[in-house]
């Protein structure tokens, strides 16, 4: 995989949900979880100074 390829939103939220689904398989985790590595960090917005 190239460094500039990252899992879209939709696909992160997805694997997201399948992570928290207790009825979920082993091997689809460890997929949804692959996919949660790759996808880009959130931006934390700094705080201004008055």
């Amino acid at each position: 995989m190239a460094k500039n390829e990252k899992t879209s939103k939709s696909v992160a939220s997805k694997a997201s949900k399948l992570l928290k689904n207790p009825k979920t398989s082993k091997n689809v985790k460890s997929v949804a979880a692959s996919a949660l590595t790759q996808a880009p960090d959130k931006k934390k917005t700094a705080k201004k100074k008055k």
